[in-house]
């Protein structure tokens, strides 16, 4: 046989039960969840920052930036709402390469799931237990969503899922804010489209069971750039990018329009020094246009204790073994000169 059966894993609800969260974390994240809600309803005037290490590759060093993160927040609470990116699930173009914590929990090893699920959860728990923080995942494999949906706060749909049912399915059942990332040909119409199933209620097949889902309001758009057909990284964060999205999104009927900007991938490039520019230019767009600034709801933004890259194996502390990321004395100034900004 050509695919393998290792072992039954255990069941989402078993390994919530094994490791709990507190009735005074669950508060938290509700409250926070709540918050959320306002900003991309359009009842909160706060811009929201998905901001952290392109993929979580070791629980320490995570844990030190969202601290550093924490002490942030705290001096510009009454503009910015930090979502820390815990993304323990990295997508790869060939299938080859590290897949995130969630296959390997220590990236020097071989895979282990059970480890990487126990590994992820923990993790997410952390967050929360010591910063107060509830983050963001990116929803990779949809039937692997349920360990993790009592302590996220955010979802990411990626450009090469967005256009997967399933994707779309599980969205529309869950009650916190998800992003619809354009696809990797820049096709909006896709994203909206996405957007669209996840705001409607269906009966579907998840994980064994027929199940109902009642429609997500806050599922909303994300636009990170795309591919041309020359594989040439073209941007879509410009100021007519931004209009077209607010026009196309004013002849829908679809709830709560809102607009996430990801100011990395074939926005940037893969330049990630590109990320501060990006971000200013769109609040730039956003200070000239009413429409454009009502819709626009925050960045998700590539950043790591240290700038750039390694190779798995080099082993220096906080730099990402995956894309590049912002190194955090670019990363703090860059919050605050948003904050400034707004």
């Amino acid at each position: 046989m050509s695919m393998v059966f290792e072992r039954k894993l255990p069941i989402p609800q078993e390994v919530k039960e094994l490791y709990p969260i507190t009735l005074e974390q669950e508060n938290l994240i509700a409250k926070r969840n709540m918050e959320l809600h306002d900003i991309f309803s359009g009842k909160s005037n706060r811009l929201v920052l998905i901001i952290g290490p392109c993929s979580a590759d070791n629980e320490d060093s995570v844990i030190e930036y969202i601290t550093k993160l924490r002490e942030v927040q705290e001096k510009v609470n009454d503009k910015i709402f930090i979502v820390p990116r815990i993304y323990t699930n990295k997508p790869r173009t060939t299938g080859d390469g590290y897949k995130g914590m969630l296959h390997q929990p220590d990236p020097t090893s071989k895979p282990d799931m059970y480890k990487g699920i126990v590994a992820i959860r923990q993790l997410h728990m952390r967050a929360i237990a010591e910063t107060g923080f509830s983050c963001a995942d990116e929803m990779l494999y949809p039937e692997n969503q349920r360990y993790l949906s009592d302590i996220l706060g955010y979802v990411a749909i990626g450009a090469r899922s967005v256009e997967n049912q399933q994707h779309r399915l599980v969205s529309s059942g869950m009650d916190i804010p998800v992003g619809m990332k354009n696809p990797t040909s820049g096709d909006i119409s896709v994203m909206m489209n996405s957007i669209t199933a996840a705001q409607h209620k269906h009966t579907f097949l998840f994980r064994g069971w027929e199940v109902h889902s009642e429609g997500n309001p806050y599922a909303h758009a994300i636009l990170r750039g795309y591919v041309n057909r020359h594989g040439e990284s073209i941007p879509n964060y410009h100021y007519e990018d931004l209009l077209h999205l607010a026009e196309t999104y004013s002849k829908t009927e679809l709830s709560n329009p809102a607009l996430i900007v990801d100011t990395n991938h074939a926005n940037s490039g893969k330049k990630y020094l590109e990320q501060p520019r990006i971000a200013k230019e769109v609040l730039h767009s956003c200070r000239h246009n009413s429409d454009i600034k009502k819709l626009v709801k925050g960045f998700m933004i590539e950043s790591y204790l240290e700038d750039g890259s390694q190779k798995i194996g080099e082993n220096v502390w906080g730099k990402s073994i995956t894309d590049p990321c912002l190194g955090w004395e670019k990363t703090e100034r860059l919050i605050l000169d948003i904050a400034e900004l707004i």
